[in-house]
């Protein structure tokens, strides 16, 4: 039987922005994915929980943007589970709970370059491949070299997404809703109205 292809996009969603809904649709239509499950953080390793929103605050931001879409869904599997979250860990779950489904673990080029420094990288790859786009100041080039280096390290599969290089931070949009600055284009309208009436990140 032909396995399910999914695609993770893993976050804090602190907030979801539309740079995310950007690069998960690029990476349905390049990969001729199944679905893409949107797979907010609990406790991420590897950043400050001070000022992370509470879980069902961004699950439900997230809820709110991908609503509409059929082959977007929100998976709250990391924030159901007890502790910090590795995804590593995450992905020896759902392969072992889902054997029917490949997964495709999507990255942007800041997690790309020190994913080999994550817990268990080599779990990662064995149980996922990973689809990587472009962001910030990382060249085409550069992604590509590294690319090539973590195939051949890891006997990884690793592909460039064609995704447009948005260069929007969920920081970037808490400091203008902290500053009481505009965050419509930023965000999905629904989105940026959940953001305002509750007076997140002031």
């Amino acid at each position: 039987m032909k396995k399910k292809k999914i695609g993770i996009m893993g976050g804090t969603f602190n907030p979801i922005h539309i740079g995310h809904l950007i690069l998960g649709q690029t990476a349905l239509e390049q990969f001729q994915l199944d679905k893409i499950l949107f797979m907010p953080t609990k406790n991420p390793p590897h950043k400050s929980c001070d000022h992370i929103l509470d879980d069902a605050v961004r699950a439900e931001m997230v809820g709110i943007a991908i609503k509409g879409n059929p082959n977007f869904e929100l998976s709250t599997f990391e924030m159901d589970r007890v502790g910090i979250t590795y995804t590593a860990d995450t992905l020896f779950q759902l392969t072992k709970q889902n054997p029917d489904e490949e997964y495709y673990f999507i990255v942007g080029a800041d997690s790309l370059f020190y994913i080999d420094r994550w817990k268990d990288p080599v779990t990662i790859f064995k149980l996922s491949k990973l689809l990587a786009a472009v962001r910030g100041q990382k060249s085409n080039k550069e992604m590509l070299q590294k690319i090539a280096e973590l195939n051949e390290t890891f006997h990884a599969s690793v592909d460039l997404l064609n995704s447009p290089n948005i260069d929007i931070s969920s920081t970037e949009i808490r400091e203008r809703a902290k500053n009481g600055m505009d965050i419509q284009y930023y965000e999905t309208p629904n989105v940026a109205k959940y953001i305002q009436k509750n007076n997140l990140y002031r």
